[in-house]
């Protein structure tokens, strides 16, 4: 196993990756859905822009109990792409700094998500970040392309050049 520190360049390649997209978002179509079972793009992008968040209670607690008068909210739909953007900025310092301070034996300690008296997994933290956090961010990312995609919206290289980018 690594220490937060040996995260770092994967976790900074994956929040620069995402704030390409996020930056693209636009925000005449934030109320925009592709079907009515679907999130709005506000909800979708804010989303997106709030996974890294769970990088440090991850890290640095044993549980986190959703039913709990002291569990964080979910933010609430963004209104800007500047609100968007400092959302995800944020949520990313205090995401590195969690990461970049767990020492090696923190990724091998069990990590607990529940609502009161239902554990809905328990898992090594190290587990949990790889796909609770960035597995899961990179999943939505996805999503949010689609969405961008569905209106016309240029798409960033993100892994390699996008058609956008190549004239495709």
């Amino acid at each position: 196993m690594a220490s937060g520190a040996d995260w770092l360049p994967e976790f900074d390649q994956e929040m620069a990756r995402t704030r390409k997209v996020l930056e693209r978002v636009p925000e005449d179509r934030l109320t925009w859905r592709p079907h009515s079972k679907s999130w709005t793009l506000a909800e979708l992008a804010t989303h997106v822009a709030g996974i890294g968040a769970w990088t440090a209670p991850t890290l640095q607690l044993p549980e986190l109990d959703m039913a709990s008068p002291s569990a964080p909210p979910n933010p609430k739909p963004v209104a800007s792409r500047a609100e968007l953007l400092a959302l995800f900025d944020g949520m990313l310092n205090g995401a590195r700094a969690a990461l970049g301070g767990a020492q090696e034996a923190t990724f091998t300690l069990p990590w607990s998500l529940r609502a009161g008296e239902q554990i809905f997994f328990t898992l090594p933290r190290g587990v949990v970040l790889r796909t609770f956090v960035l597995n899961h961010l990179i999943h939505h990312r996805g999503q949010l392309e689609v969405y961008l995609r569905m209106n016309d919206v240029p798409l960033p290289a993100i892994y390699g050049p996008s058609a956008d980018e190549t004239g495709m």
